[in-house]
């Protein structure tokens, strides 16, 4: 006999079901930048069409989900994801700005925070240098990820197969010292993943190399790297790993509420 309080487990025990598969699809359609149909989603995740359709309508409603025209229209990540993204930004760069002003006082040098932002880098928040010959990226401009440390430090801390989905594979040169050649740079991420540091000499910009490292704030991966002009970088890049490396490991001991 089924009882008042089996009933109520079992609804919860259905809901909490259908927020995971919000999440699965949720994930599926970030990482697809073209979007995906309702049956690129149902053979993806393994479920029913009947189940896709009834949720994306629903994630669709709250903004959360956008589809093209047509019956077989491609699903993309809506605009109150974006906003919820951005909100999080927001307390994420206030928690850590601290950590990037103490780095930058340490070092005497520019610090930046950046994140994955489809096929490129963005950077998030930034403390400059002070002195008057320094690097500094604008707040919210990105780069390609083959061609700067914070870049190559995120890559290397994804799994192969989004590294797949991320890299083209013929790889833009945007100075004469940038790598060109996608095995090459799965050469160089392989000794990222070992030595937890990237680097870039004068790979996007000329003139200009850095350091960085990926770190995990609230769950969230990012990269705080240090640009410099290349006369004042070679010689501190000892200085300069072991500075970042500190960074990373007190703020991922944080617990951030």
């Amino acid at each position: 006999m089924t009882t008042p309080s089996d009933e109520t487990s079992a609804r919860q025990a259905g809901g909490i079901q259908v927020i995971a598969r919000a999440g699965q699809m949720l994930r599926a359609i970030r990482e697809s930048p073209g979007g995906l149909t309702q049956s690129e989603l149902a053979e993806r995740l393994g479920l029913p069409r009947s189940t896709i359709h009834r949720i994306l309508s629903a994630l669709e409603d709250e903004g959360l989900v956008g589809s093209g025209p047509g019956p077989r229209g491609r699903y993309r990540l809506g605009p109150e994801i974006l906003r919820l993204a951005e909100a999080g930004t927001r307390d994420v760069v206030r928690l850590v700005h601290p950590f990037l002003a103490d780095l930058s006082a340490r070092l005497r040098e520019t610090v930046d925070l950046s994140v994955l932002d489809g096929g490129e880098i963005r950077f998030i928040d930034q403390v400059d240098a002070p002195h008057r010959l320094r690097a500094a990226s604008a707040v919210g401009e990105s780069f390609p990820l083959h061609s700067c440390a914070p870049g190559k430090a995120i890559l290397a801390a994804l799994p192969p197969s989004r590294l797949r989905e991320l890299l083209p594979a013929r790889l833009p040169a945007l100075t004469s010292r940038t790598i060109t050649r996608l095995p090459e740079l799965l050469d160089q991420l392989t000794q990222v993943r070992e030595s937890a540091v990237a680097y870039d000499y004068e790979e996007q910009s000329d003139g200009i190399c850095a350091v960085g490292v990926a770190v995990k704030v609230a769950g969230q991966m990012m990269a705080v790297s240090v640009p410099m002009p290349a006369q004042r970088f070679h010689g501190r890049e000892e200085e300069c790993v072991e500075a970042l490396l500190s960074l990373r490991d007190l703020v991922e001991k944080q617990e951030w509420v």
